[in-house]
C-alpha cells in the first residue's frame, strides 16, 4: 500500500526575551544584519525607522528578509539538519529539516528590544501514515515497503504540515 507524503514545517519566533544562547546569537546577528543591509533601501535623509515603514515606502526592500536572514546560516549549520526544540514523542529524534526560511517579522533601527524574526524549517518529504493521539506518524522512508520504521511528532502550534503529495493508485 502507498502512503501520502507530506513535508512538515516548524516556525518559531526569536524576539528580545529569547533566553537560549543559540536564540541570542542568532537575534543579536540578525539584528546587526538589518542595520547594515537595510542602508540600501532606506532614505539617507529621513530613513524609515521600523521595517514596516520601510516596506511602505520602499517594496523592494522585501529582499532584507533574505539579506537579514545570511546572518543566521551558521547557526542554522550548527543544528546539522534537526532542529532540537522539537522533539518526538519518545524524545530520540528531533524535529529533520532541510531547509529554512528566515523572515523579518518586524524590527526597529532605533531600538533592538522591537527586532523580530520568524524561522520556518522545513522537513524533508516524509511518508504520512496518518493521525494517532494527535501525533502525525510519519516515516523518513518515502519508498513503499512493507513496513515502515516511524516517528511520531505531537501536533502542537507552529507545527504544519505544508505539502500534501496524494498517494499514487496503480491500477
Amino acid at each position: 500500500m502507498e502512503y501520502p507524503k507530506i513535508r512538515l514545517a516548524y516556525r518559531m519566533v526569536i524576539d528580545s526575551t529569547a533566553t537560549g544562547a543559540w536564540e541570542r546569537y542568532v537575534f543579536e546577528d540578525t539584528y546587526k544584519e538589518y542595520l547594515m543591509q537595510q542602508q540600501l533601501y532606506n532614505h539617507k535623509e529621513n530613513p524609515a525607522a521600523t521595517f514596516r515603514e520601510l516596506l511602505a515606502e520602499n517594496p523592494n526592500a522585501e529582499k532584507l528578509h533574505y539579506l537579514t536572514g545570511l546572518a543566521a546560516n551558521s547557526y542554522i549549520q550548527q543544528l546539522n539538519g534537526h532542529f532540537y526544540k522539537v522533539p518526538d514523542v519518545l524524545r530520540n529524534n528531533f524535529f529533520p529539516f532541510e531547509g529554512y526560511r528566515l523572515d523579518v517579522v518586524n524590527t526597529d533601527i532605533t531600538d533592538i528590544t522591537k527586532h523580530k524574526i520568524g524561522i520556518t524549517f522545513f522537513s524533508p518529504l516524509l511518508t504520512y501514515l496518518g493521525t494517532i493521539n494527535n501525533c502525525y506518524l510519519v516515516s523518513a522512508n518515502t519508498a513503499v515497503t512493507e513496513g515502515y520504521d516511524t516517528l511520531m511528532f505531537p501536533v502542537q502550534p507552529q507545527l504544519a504540515i505544508c505539502y500534501y503529495q496524494e498517494a499514487t493508485i496503480s491500477r
